[in-house]
C-alpha cells in the first residue's frame, strides 16, 4: 500500500509540473484518432490494406488543408478586416450606451482598438516581438500535433502494445481491452463534434447570409470552431454574431440571435444525439468543471482539450478504480 500511495503522488506531481506537455501529447493522441477513424472508414469502400488507405486519407487531407489555406489567403483577410472594423465601431457604441448607466464596460484601461496599433508603427513595433513568438508557439505546436498523430496512426497497435509492455502480464488483458474502448470513444467524440461544427458551420453561414449581416462565412467559421467547446462554445461565439448584426438595427438583432439560439437548440437537442449516440457519457456539470479549471491552468489548450480528457479520464475511474478495485461493475 504505502508503494502505491508513493507511486499515485510521483504520477500526480509529474502530471502537474508537464501538463502543457502531457496535453500536446493528448492532441496529437486525438489527432490519430481521427485518422483512424478515417483510415476504418474507407474499409467498406475501398479494399486495400490498411497501408494503402492510411496513405490516401493522408493524401486527401493535406489537399484538402491546402485548398482551404488558399482559399483563407485570398479571401478571409478583406472580410476579417471588414468584421474587426464593425466589431470595433459597435463595441465603441456599446461602451458609450452602458457609460451613461455608469458602466465601465472594459474597466479603468479602457478597450485597446487595433486601429490604435495601425496609425501608430512604434506602437506596433514593440507588440512584434510577442506576436512573432506567440505565432512561433502556435505553429511548433501544430507541428508536433500532426506528427504524433502521424505517427500514432501509422500503427497504432505497434504502440499501443508497446505501452503494455510496462503493464504486468496479468493485467494486459485487461488494459488492452480498456484502451480499446478509450480509442473507440475518442473517434465517436471527435468525428461527432466535427460533423456537428460543420452542420452549425454551414447553417449559420447560409441564414447570416440571407440576413445580409456582413462577414457571415468568418462568422460560421468561427461558430463552428467554438462548438468544439461544449456548452460555453456556442455562448462565446454568440457575442461577436450579435455586434456584427448591429449595425442592421435592433430587429436584425433579435432575428439573428433568435436564429442562431434555434440553430443551436436544434443541434444540441436533435443533431447532437443522432450524432454521438452516447459516445462521451460525462454529465455536464463535470464538464463545464473540467473545461473551466483546465482554461484556469493551461490556457486555450486546456479549453480546447477539457472535454475528451474528463471523458478519458472518467472512463479509466470507471473501469480501473469501480469495477477492478471496489468491485462494482452494476
Amino acid at each position: 500500500m504505502p508503494l502505491i500511495v508513493l507511486g499515485v503522488a510521483a504520477a500526480l506531481i509529474f502530471t502537474w509540473y508537464y501538463a502543457p506537455s502531457l496535453l500536446l501529447l493528448f492532441a496529437g493522441i486525438l489527432f490519430a484518432a481521427f485518422l483512424d477513424a478515417c483510415t476504418r472508414g474507407l474499409t467498406r469502400v475501398i479494399p486495400l490494406s490498411r497501408g494503402w488507405r492510411f496513405g490516401l486519407v493522408v493524401l486527401v487531407l493535406a489537399g484538402l488543408t491546402a485548398l482551404a489555406i488558399g482559399w483563407a489567403v485570398v479571401r478571409l483577410p478583406d472580410q476579417a478586416a471588414l468584421l474587426l472594423h464593425i466589431i470595433n465601431a459597435q463595441l465603441d457604441v456599446l461602451e458609450r450606451n452602458l457609460a451613461a448607466f455608469g458602466v465601465d464596460l472594459f474597466g479603468p484601461g479602457g478597450r485597446q482598438d487595433l486601429s490604435h496599433f495601425i496609425a501608430d508603427p512604434g506602437r506596433l513595433f514593440g507588440h512584434v516581438q510577442y506576436a512573432v513568438s506567440g505565432a512561433y508557439v502556435v505553429a511548433m505546436n501544430a507541428i508536433v500535433i500532426v506528427c504524433l498523430g502521424l505517427f500514432f496512426a501509422a500503427h497504432p497497435a505497434g504502440y499501443r502494445d508497446g505501452a503494455l509492455r510496462l503493464v504486468p502480464l496479468r493485467a494486459r488483458d485487461r488494459v488492452r481491452g480498456v484502451m480499446d474502448e478509450m480509442g473507440r470513444m475518442l473517434r465517436s467524440w471527435l468525428l461527432g463534434q466535427l460533423a456537428r461544427s460543420i452542420v452549425v458551420a454551414l447553417v449559420l453561414w447560409l441564414a447570416l447570409r440571407m440576413l445580409g449581416v456582413p462577414g457571415a462565412p468568418l462568422l460560421g467559421l468561427q461558430a463552428g470552431v467554438a462548438n468544439f467547446v461544449p456548452y460555453l462554445g456556442p455562448l462565446i461565439a454568440a457575442l461577436p454574431v450579435a455586434l456584427a448584426a448591429m449595425p442592421l438595427g435592433l430587429p436584425a438583432v433579435a432575428w439573428v440571435m433568435a436564429i442562431y439560439f434555434i440553430i443551436q437548440t436544434i443541434e444540441g437537442f436533435v443533431v447532437a444525439p443522432l450524432i454521438q449516440k452516447e459516445a462521451v457519457n460525462v454529465p455536464p456539470a463535470w464538464t463545464l468543471f473540467a473545461i473551466v479549471i483546465l482554461g484556469a491552468m493551461f490556457g486555450i489548450m486546456g479549453v480546447a482539450l477539457a472535454a475528451p480528457v474528463v471523458a478519458v479520464g472518467r472512463l479509466a475511474v470507471m473501469r480501473f478504480y469501480v469495477e477492478d478495485w471496489l468491485g462494482d461493475r452494476s
